[in-house]
């Protein structure tokens, strides 16, 4: 009888590939984590319990099939595994680097609960899908056949490109207008490389592209070619521009010199490291090099922040975040690797203002005159009673007021919603009062006629992985409703 090749957490320990050394990756922005080797990818795989009702598809946005594609690569049968795992992730070797698998997956693995150690379902993922590439099994999109329908996708992020790669395999013709210079979103420019090397970006732009989607970048809607234009160049639209607005803290000294927006700070980091010029980081207002760096937030923003900040050469980096470690949005396991990489966290702390001295002054004064900022004026916070969402609400120490000393400030507060309707010059196109758009739930059908939306601008600032889902959601509802369309002129 041939030896069970699953279930072997009882004698294997968990194992993530080597991360390189911290002294060492803190120097560039390649990705910190080693490949797996065949067989220790096998051999780690070979540890899921295969239970009868598995947590970590259930947690997971897409549903992929994870005890699957766990069992196939135990037993080194890795085509099959990747065409699994294809099925349900369009964008498997991305969400394998950058999901939040302790939250998702792996955080609700069974076997992890029963105290053996989580399986390590993101590295086999990407394991997966970084041999398929190798091996030339991920090939263009061919559909078997053209279809006379067209739709167009506003917003080149993980929402309209999952929605194009579908739409595009069943033949339908796509283009996607982004207002940047490179397609992928927050992809491209928002996370940085030692997390999601570009080249793998790369890629997969360039398959969707020899796949016959096309990209229309440089394009601003509303000001190279209006919203109205676009529905009647199109049969439908898929609006996936996801949430831009930076959301500000209301504290003195916000705009002074040195004190700048996360998006700003990471878009130029990914801009010079694909060899562009940026003037803002020439002139030292974006670059961390030789500067005392302090982080505003809590969140995945702030941690790739502070990462940054550290590559770039900062002498000190700090995050302040108002909450403690436990009650933090960010992933437990980038917290991990920034203070391996020498970031400090100031726990219970928030910011009062931004000042142009080191001291503690009176903000009225500090703040009456332009200047680079040198410190930020910070007390600290303890958790109090929680609100209706049930999270404790952070309340100030009378008292606790301190200076942390600062050559260049980044708010990392997160992102909201752009005033879409304004933009696009399209007052009827239906939003919450959070400015996000409103869409019917897996569909994504908005009340204006044949234009849907995905992702972030529906959700509000959320993960990639349930961008893609949106995405694949909406492109199957725009193939539905071609089909009842079709149906209907038929008869």
């Amino acid at each position: 009888m041939s030896e069970q090749p699953m279930l072997k957490f009882v004698s294997l320990e968990r194992e993530m590939p080597q991360k390189r050394l911290a002294g060492e990756r803190a120097q560039d922005f390649s990705e910190i984590y080693a490949e797996f080797a065949r067989e220790k990818a096998a051999e780690q795989a070979s540890r899921c319990s295969q239970c009868g009702v598995p947590y970590c598809q259930s947690h997971c946005p897409l549903h992929n099939n994870i005890p699957d594609w766990l069992m196939l690569t135990a037993e080194g049968r890795l085509q099959e595994a990747y065409e699994v795992s294809q099925q349900t992730n369009t964008f498997p070797e991305i969400c394998g680097r950058i999901c939040p698998q302790d939250r998702l997956c792996e955080g609700n693995c069974v076997i992890e609960n029963a105290g053996h150690g989580t399986v390590t379902i993101g590295a086999v993922e990407k394991y997966i899908t970084d041999t398929a590439w190798e091996e030339g099994w991920v090939k263009p999109i061919k559909p078997a056949v053209e279809l006379d329908y067209s739709v167009g996708i506003i917003g080149a992020g993980p929402g309209g490109l999952a929605a194009a790669d579908r739409l595009r395999r069943n033949g339908v013709q796509v283009t996607i207008y982004d207002r940047y210079d490179r397609a992928g979103g927050l992809l491209t420019y928002g996370i940085p490389g030692f997390k999601l090397e570009k080249d793998v970006v790369n890629k997969r732009n360039a398959q969707l592209i020899e796949g016959g989607i096309k990209l229309e970048l440089n394009c601003d809607i509303g000001k190279d070619i209006t919203f109205q234009e676009l529905r009647e160049k199109h049969d439908a639209l898929v609006i996936a521009t996801g949430v831009y607005k930076i959301r500000d803290v209301d504290v003195p000294g916000s705009d002074r010199t040195g004190v700048v927006q996360a998006l700003d700070y990471l878009t130029a980091s990914n801009k010079v490291n694909f060899g562009d010029n940026v003037a803002e980081f020439d002139s030292g207002m974006l670059d961390a090099k030789g500067k005392k760096v302090v982080v505003i937030g809590g969140g995945d923003t702030a941690m790739d922040c502070v990462r940054t900040a550290v590559r770039q050469g900062a002498t000190s980096v700090k995050c302040m975040y108002r909450r403690d470690r436990a009650n933090m949005p960010g992933s437990q396991r980038e917290v991990q690797n920034a203070e391996e990489e020498g970031v400090i966290f100031e726990w219970l702390s928030a910011p009062k203002g931004f000042i142009a001295t080191s001291e503690i002054q009176a903000l009225s004064d500090a703040s009456s005159f332009d200047g680079q900022v040198k410190a930020v004026h910070g007390y600290k916070m303890r958790l109090g009673a929680p609100d209706a969402t049930g999270r404790r609400v952070p309340e100030p120490i009378e008292g606790s007021d301190y200076a942390e000393e600062a050559d260049l400030v980044i708010k990392a507060l997160g992102f909201e919603p752009e005033d879409l309707p304004t933009l696009f010059d399209q007052p009827d196109l239906p939003v919450t009062r959070w400015g996000t758009i409103k869409a019917e739930f897996e569909t994504g059908k908005t009340a204006m006629d044949g234009v849907y939306a995905v992702g972030d601008i529906v959700r509000g600032a959320s993960l990639v992985v349930w961008a893609i889902r949106d995405g694949r959601d909406t492109a199957d509802a725009i193939l539905d409703d071609m089909g009842k369309a079709a149906s209907i002129a038929a008869q």
